[in-house]
């Protein structure tokens, strides 16, 4: 059969993400899955031409990744037009927001949604349409009929990592010269581990996989890295430590090896607390940047995310990274409760720790988390264009505009431009970045310390959706 995968475009939104363009990892590891099948897969961010690959590859089966809420729509729209060209090709929805919130494509131009891993899903999934074979007999999957979706029984998760396929890079290869995170380039971004043991009630990553954790073994990691070209690669685990005794284990591999990369990963800072032994030899082997999740910078605020962590551990985490020359990015949570000193404690608590480009969300309840479950009867829209971590879609004590007037000012606080222009500077000098590509990058790093252009953003109209009550029937996925 012929099999194409889309991965939905990038053209929603503030337009910041431009500032990362990552490779569709899922869709690569599920394509790996179908080595006796023709597949393709079209990423829409860097080729937006459906319309002329639907003639020109002529697919049997299409699956769409829908991980984040904001490309609900999207995934929807493409649906509809794979189904315009040609009504009779099998249409399936995937990913993290698919997997939790399901309801949200029960339309007719979607024919059901894989519910979690779909690597083992898939290959049963093609074979039935195949065959022509009822896929209500098949686990892990609501298939949506005109009545009412029907949800076949839970797929149980793969027990052993090891046994997945190496994710089809070769796939992405047209594309991989324009994948980045900021400026490092060539990049890549693999996992070593599924799950998370801790329960934050702001994040769907636990819930996707049922509260459960696997990793793969460092020998099966180091085969991986060995087929990777790219310089660059970050490791998309949630808690890169979360097995310490397997995170040296890789970390002594790759040094005797002899790989040069350099890695980026995840991290709580309660494990680097514990475990400020491993630092240094990570550092050793290549690992350089490493992602944690401060959130807050009192104790109180901290302990009402359910994250089971401690802000003196973040600051205790800070100094061993910083004692072995290894860089941190701090991830903070922007309440939409905050007044104007909760924005000034902040800025002042990034100034004094040199916290340089930090990660700046707003609390957003995804669908499917704890906490969407505990305030949705609060939301302000239900436009999932703004459920992008950059927008409030809680109420505010603030005005508005003023709230996002003081979100933006911590953009300007935390970052260091001079040392942006810099490593621009030298990004094209390796010839990894063309001047016009960082032209495009500075220009979305600046309209993100633009107010105007968050406020915009609740201007826009959105298509709601109109699940049906009662599920009368089917609609179609624009209506």
């Amino acid at each position: 059969m012929k099999i194409l995968l889309l991965q939905p475009s990038q053209e929603r939104g503030l337009g910041f993400r431009s500032l990362a363009v990552v490779e569709p990892l899922g869709l690569e590891s599920i394509a790996a899955n179908l080595p006796e099948h023709n597949v393709k897969i079209l990423d829409l961010r860097i080729e937006n031409r459906l319309a002329r690959v639907l003639p020109e590859f002529q697919p049997d089966f299409c699956g769409i990744n829908c991980s984040f809420t904001i490309d609900v729509y999207q995934a929807r729209e493409l649906a509809t037009a794979v189904k315009k060209w040609n009504p009779r090709v099998p249409v399936f929805v995937g990913g993290h927001h698919a997997s939790l919130s399901p309801e949200d494509f029960y339309c007719s131009d979607i024919d059901g949604v894989v519910v979690g891993e779909g690597e083992a899903a898939i290959r049963d999934l093609v074979r039935a349409c195949e065959e022509g074979r009822d896929l209500k007999t098949l686990p892990g999957l609501v298939v949506n009929e005109p009545s009412a979706p029907f949800h076949t029984p839970e797929r149980p998760m793969m027990e052993n990592l090891d046994e997945i396929p190496i994710p089809a890079r070769n796939l992405t290869r047209q594309y991989r010269k324009h994948y980045y995170l900021g400026f490092q380039k060539p990049f890549c971004i693999m996992e070593t581990a599924r799950g998370c043991a801790y329960r934050c009630d702001f994040c769907s990553v636990w819930k996707f996989f049922n509260g459960k954790c696997r990793m793969k073994s460092p020998e099966r990691v180091l085969e991986e890295v060995k087929t990777i070209p790219e310089k660059y690669i970050f490791l998309a685990d949630d808690n890169f430590l979360q097995s310490v005794p397997r995170a040296k284990r890789i970390a002594q591999l790759l040094v005797d090896c002899r790989v040069k990369k350099r890695f980026t990963f995840q991290a709580r800072s309660d494990a680097i607390v514990r475990h400020p032994e491993v630092i240094p030899l990570l550092r050793k082997a290549g690992f350089w940047k490493v992602f944690i999740g401060f959130e807050k910078i009192d104790e109180e605020a901290m302990s009402q995310l359910n994250k089971h962590n401690t802000v003196q551990n973040n600051e205790e985490a800070l100094k061993v990274l910083r004692a072995h020359g290894m860089e941190v990015i701090a991830a903070f949570i922007i309440d939409p409760g905050f007044q104007k000193q909760d924005f000034q404690r902040l800025r002042q608590y990034i100034l004094d720790r040199k916290l340089y480009s930090p990660s700046l969300t707003i609390l957003t309840p995804l669908p499917g988390t704890d906490l969407f479950a505990r305030v949705k009867e609060k939301l302000v829209t239900t436009n999932y264009e703004l459920f992008d971590y950059v927008h409030a879609v809680l109420p505010t004590k603030l005005k508005l505009a003023d709230f996002y007037r003081e979100f933006t000012e911590l953009y300007k606080t935390g970052y260091a431009w001079s040392q942006i222009g810099w490593e621009g500077a030298a990004a094209i000098l390796r010839h990894t970045f063309t001047i016009s590509h960082l032209i495009s990058m500075k220009r979305a790093a600046w309209d993100s310390v633009n107010p105007i252009n968050y406020l915009a953003g609740h201007e826009r109209q959105a298509v709601p959706l109109k699940v049906n009550q009662g599920w009368t029937g089917f609609r179609g996925c624009g209506q």
